[in-house]
């Protein structure tokens, strides 16, 4: 008998309660956020998935590092879906989601591979340009490695594999989609990554696959520096930095990335490289318990086993833009050039205030505070807290570890080429050939690979700081609790602690460190120490800035004037 009354609208359901069979990912560990954008997508009419890491990962059984959604849904589209989101890149435009705490869900549009619609592929086939939008199983073949080109149906809790990616994580294997040959020659980074998830995830690479990355590691060089940089670090905060130094060794992609490193851990012999690896394992250790250190630390970790002999000195030189060609004959414009940015005040400012932060954190490296004479082979105060058992695997200081940021580490890359453009102004990843100190290296990451000057000379003065530490270098007249002050000390004693740890050399110095730095009084960190105000220079005018002007290193103090 038909009811006169109108019929209630069904209960909305979830994706749990739509499906039929058990999920082939468990419900519970999705990220609740990433999981909004997809049903929002599809209730909007796209069609949209999980994608990418965040499903292998599940499937290996590991935490995803972040969920990102693909979907039919173009940029603009997704922005106007989301009023969280903003749009980002150059080359080809992305979606970033914004959630509480800083959380950014990553969503990007089906694309295709511009080589996919060329009948006779041309010789160079280096991806510069790649913003053709397609279909999802477009999208899933122009992917990399078919562990990462599966996606998650939220409605069907199952995983939709359009290139068998399901059978390689079962084997436990890294295999490009398509020709391996061809996929690195795309993109030449595809080897760095491919090292990467092999070490990380614990699987093995493919035969061709790998077979491929030997054949064309010679090639990455042509990719944009910042990327391939990008890369490397990305490796050293992997939790598997040393089998994946160990793969870099074996498809000689070590020698084109850091000649220098190659170069001296093969004259040094296998003990050295062994030493290596094991500060590695070390780093892995503090990565595995989720302390990623700061992009300074992994540069010092990878470039500690140089030698410091003969390293320039003073501080790293600042990049130069590279200037557009003057025509012969043209007369330069007043207020143009390199003279007008310096008078815009933005970049020589912030050049300025470096190099006066850097000042004071290399006099308390070379000319320590000299009211005390804590000497660093004493034994620290009895008020300082005590040490772990096992210095070489305490946890490493605050300060040395990456700083919270708002965003996760994607939107750093922003404006970075994804793919290397050829041109004038193009700058190829290059590296000193031979042998040299770990400052020339910074230098040339500085020049070629954008990488921040002010990360540059803070890993700069971690190297300087080590013989400090180790007790190898000694100064009459010295600081400890002065030294410990300094913003880079952290840092310097977890390249100290790695150092411990692979050598079994110096955990008596390092416990000590360990016990000056926690008796601070951390409500004066960054504050100056105490200091006897200089006396005042002669024809100063008795002006109030002269009578607390440091005296320059090595310069005699001088006495007052006499009074007649």
């Amino acid at each position: 008998m038909p009811s006169d009354t109108a019929a209630e609208p069904p209960p909305a359901t979830t994706p749990a309660e739509a499906r039929k069979g058990p999920a082939e990912i468990r419900e519970e560990w999705l990220d609740a956020d990433a999981v909004k954008v997809v049903l929002r997508l599809k209730k909007a009419g796209f069609t949209a998935y999980l994608v990418g890491g965040c499903v292998r990962d599940l499937l290996l059984g590991m935490h995803p590092k972040d969920f990102d959604v693909a979907t039919s849904a173009h940029p603009n589209q997704v922005k106007a879906t989301f009023r969280n989101s903003r749009l980002i890149g150059r080359r080809f435009r992305l979606a970033h989601v914004y959630y509480k705490g800083g959380k950014v869900v990553e969503v990007s549009t089906f694309r295709a591979n511009p080589l996919d619609e060329l009948t006779d592929l041309p010789q160079d086939l280096l991806i510069r340009h790649d913003n053709v939008f397609g279909t999802e199983q477009e999208d899933a073949k122009r992917r990399d490695f078919t562990i990462n080109a599966l996606f998650y149906e939220l409605d069907d809790g199952r995983v939709v594999d359009h290139v068998g990616g399901k059978a390689d994580l079962r084997a436990r294997l890294v295999r490009t989609i398509g020709d391996p040959d061809v996929r690195m020659r795309e993109d030449p980074v595809r080897i760095l990554r491919a090292i990467r998830f092999a070490a990380k995830c614990g699987l093995s690479v493919e035969g061709r696959t790998y077979a491929a990355m030997k054949a064309h590691v010679a090639e990455i060089p042509r990719c944009a520096p910042p990327r391939v940089l990008e890369e490397v670090l990305k490796l050293m905060r992997s939790g598997a930095s040393r089998r994946s130094f160990e793969l870099l060794r074996d498809v000689r992609a070590l020698r084109v990335l850091l000649p220098p490193v190659a170069e001296h851990l093969e004259r040094a012999g296998p003990e050295a490289a062994e030493r290596h690896l094991r500060a590695l394992d070390a780093l892995d250790a503090h990565v595995r318990v989720g302390e990623i250190p700061s992009d300074a630390v992994l540069l010092a970790a990878l470039l500690a086993p140089l030698p410091r002999g003969g390293a320039p000195k003073g501080p790293i030189p600042k990049a130069q833009r590279p200037q557009a060609p003057v025509p012969a004959g043209a007369e330069t414009e007043p207020g143009t050039g390199a003279e007008a940015e310096a008078r815009e005040g933005e970049p020589a400012a912030a050049d300025d205030e470096l190099d006066r932060d850097l000042e004071a954190m290399q006099e308390a490296i070379d000319e320590p505070d000299e009211t005390r004479t804590t000497d660093p082979t004493e034994a620290p105060p009895s008020t300082a807290a005590e040490v772990a058992a096992d210095p070489a695997h305490a946890p490493l200081l605050e300060g040395a570890l990456r700083a919270e940021e708002v965003h996760d580490e994607r939107l750093a890359t922003d404006g970075i080429p994804d793919f290397s453009v050829g041109g004038a102004g193009a700058t190829p990843w290059s590296l000193p050939q031979g042998v040299v100190a770990p400052e020339v290296v910074l230098a040339e990451m500085v020049r070629t690979a954008r990488l921040p000057r002010r990360i540059a000379e803070r890993t700069r003065l971690i190297l300087a700081a080590q013989p400090l530490l180790s007790g190898e270098r000694k100064k009459r007249r010295f600081s400890a609790q002065a030294f410990a002050r300094q913003s880079i000390f952290p840092e310097a004693l977890a390249i100290f602690e790695l150092s411990v740890a692979a050598t079994g050399r110096g955990a008596e110095q390092l416990s000590r460190w360990q016990t000056v730095f926690s008796s601070q009084d951390f409500a004066s960190l960054g504050e100056e120490p105490d200091r006897k105000p200089a006396a005042p220079r002669r024809g100063g005018g008795g002006g109030g800035n002269g009578a607390n002007k440091r005296r320059r290193r090595g310069g005699r103090r001088r006495k007052p004037p006499q009074s007649a």
